[in-house]
């Protein structure tokens, strides 16, 4: 049951995104842009496994690896209005993002990240 809740607010979450940003793009990118995910995560291992240094551990990680996503929000608005299309914007955005994580938990640790 535990799960399920955690699923249907999750999905709530993004429902509630596409349905602000079809009228209201700037709205929509706001609330998506809210680190609701990561705080619901965090509130779901809490109730799970309450253990400050693991807790320390993932919020830490979590910031690490959203460095690497932030590119993707550029050249997908930079390729759709060059007349890419949608999907093949989408899938650049989604590689270059791979490549990056890839990168990060390559480099990450060779610089002392702990991921």
């Amino acid at each position: 049951m535990w799960f399920v809740l955690k699923a249907a607010l999750s999905g709530l979450i993004v429902a509630t995104v596409s349905t602000v940003a079809k009228r209201y793009p700037g709205l929509g990118a706001l609330i998506a842009s809210l680190p609701l995910v990561s705080v619901l995560g965090m509130i779901w291992l809490w109730h799970d496994k309450p253990d400050a240094a693991n807790m320390a551990a993932h919020a830490q990680a979590t910031f690490w690896f959203v460095l690497p996503s932030l590119p993707m929000f550029l050249l997908i608005p930079a390729m759709l209005r060059q007349g890419f299309p949608f999907w093949t914007a989408l899938l650049a955005g989604c590689a270059l993002t791979i490549l990056l994580y890839l990168a990060l938990t390559w480099f990450g640790p060779r610089f002392g990240l702990r991921l």
